[in-house]
């Protein structure tokens, strides 16, 4: 599925250089035309209308001046805006430290009613403990982030949990078995961190699925990812973060969300597997 979803993301890109592209054939003029009339090289103009490289916002401005559709310009820049939320690398949202990194999703939970998240590898953020999330932090820190505000960033993580006691939120949260014993942090970090799996999942809105490690699993695991609503997913890649809000990839991804919890035990089930993964610890 990340690759269908890095597809998707060309695919924006590749439709905003179709649009640029109609307007110089529109205006009767040639690409080497265009180029002179913007002042650029030709292969600039090459580039941009193969999807090779994506314009700026004056780049737009520019060409849809060249072209005489200056009224254009508002429309194709929020096109450009659109492909440019979709996909965003870690060094970007996170270039200032991860705090503010934690910060920038607060509005999505705030407006959201029903969250659904799915995650292989650790226990989902919503639902961490203040060491988890300090370890699963300042091992990201440690990879690609230079600034160390791991401090502030668990502070913000934690007190972004109060949606899960605030208004008439649903929330569905998957795990792997395996990620019950991934080793992350010391054994009382882990221990505590199940232990508080077991008692968010007894909240009434909340649902804990863990989906048991089996021989000859007919699906495999896919990549981590968030459900908000009907309307946004964002998945973590290991090179970025992507958003979508295309009605088609989010329900692909609701649907693949819905097959995974089909194969998830809950309840007692549930809290037999995460009490073995305790008594491993001790």
């Amino acid at each position: 599925m990340a690759a269908s979803s890095s597809s998707n993301v060309q695919a924006a890109r590749q439709a905003l250089a179709d649009r640029l592209r109609e307007l110089c054939r529109d205006a009767g003029m040639e690409g080497k035309q265009l180029a002179a009339a913007c002042g650029w090289h030709p292969s600039k103009v090459s580039r941009i209308s193969t999807a090779k490289t994506t314009p700026s916002a004056d780049d737009i401005r520019v060409w849809c001046q060249a072209c005489g559709r200056e009224d254009q310009t508002d429309d194709l820049i929020a096109s450009l805006r659109a492909v440019e939320g979709m996909w965003v690398q870690w060094h970007r949202m996170e270039r200032t430290g991860l705090r503010r990194a934690q910060e920038s999703v607060l509005p999505l939970y705030e407006r959201t009613s029903r969250f659904r998240a799915y995650s292989p590898n650790f226990v989902p953020g919503l639902v961490q403990t203040s060491g988890y999330t300090e370890d699963v932090l300042r091992a990201v820190q440690r990879r690609r982030v230079a600034i160390d505000d791991v401090a502030d960033a668990v502070a913000v993580r934690m007190d972004r949990q109060r949606v899960l006691h605030e208004g008439q939120r649903l929330f569905a949260f998957l795990v792997e078995e395996s990620v019950l014993r991934n080793g992350l942090g010391d054994a009382d970090t882990q221990a505590e961190q199940l232990e508080h799996l077991v008692s968010v999942g007894a909240l009434p809105n909340v649902s804990v699925g863990v989906i048991p490690a089996r021989v000859g699993r007919a699906r495999m695991p896919v990549e981590g990812f968030w459900i908000y609503d009907a309307a946004q997913v964002n998945v973590e890649l290991v090179s970025g973060y992507l958003t979508l809000t295309q009605p088609s990839e989010v329900k692909a991804y609701a649907d693949t969300f819905a097959m995974l919890a089909d194969m998830a035990v809950y309840g007692a089930k549930a809290r037999g597997l995460i009490t073995a993964a305790m008594s491993r610890l001790r």
